[in-house]
């Protein structure tokens, strides 16, 4: 056993936790984020919106996407984008209308209701993260965002989760 060790796998005991700990712990953090943000939703309206579909309006954006590019911003195919496109458009989220610059192409657009429901979630955001700063500190949660921010590469607000958990 290697000197300074406790016995767990070369852990010092003075460090606290095991390593597969953080990424589930961060990993818990977001889901009750998402899930309370998930159930405000719900209860102003939007019964039927899911995490994928956040990410999948956030793909499409304020000045519209084509199902393609929409597809290599989520890290899906196009045909996985547009039967998510699909179904924001039978929710009323999404429309699809020419594109003005290629007559060839469909834009994919937020309609009013999806530009609200983006709207409610940003503010839902901001009420969670006010709670977080009423349970842990304002000075911890802006330290726990600096640091999240020192650790996460480049460009980390990817928005292909759905394929990195599919696989």
């Amino acid at each position: 056993m290697a000197e300074g060790t406790d016995g767990r796998d070369g852990a010092r005991p003075d460090e606290e936790g095991r390593g597969f700990e953080l990424p589930l712990l961060l990993f818990a953090g977001f889901r009750s984020v998402i899930d309370a943000l998930h159930r405000e939703l719900a209860e102003e309206g939007h019964p039927d919106m899911r995490p994928a579909y956040g990410y999948a309006l956030q793909a499409v954006g304020v000045r519209g996407a084509t199902a393609s590019e929409i597809g290599r911003r989520l890290g899906v195919s196009k045909q996985a984008a547009g039967k998510t496109v699909d179904r924001l458009e039978g929710l009323g989220y999404v429309e699809r209308a020419d594109d003005p610059d290629d007559g060839r192409r469909k834009l994919v657009r937020l309609t009013e209701r999806g530009v609200d429901v983006l709207a409610r979630s940003a503010a839902g955001f901001d009420r969670l993260r006010a709670e977080w700063v009423r349970a842990l500190g304002a000075d911890r949660v802006r330290a726990l965002e600096d640091d999240l921010r020192t650790m996460a590469p480049d460009g980390a607000y990817r928005l292909d989760v759905a394929s990195w958990f599919n696989g």
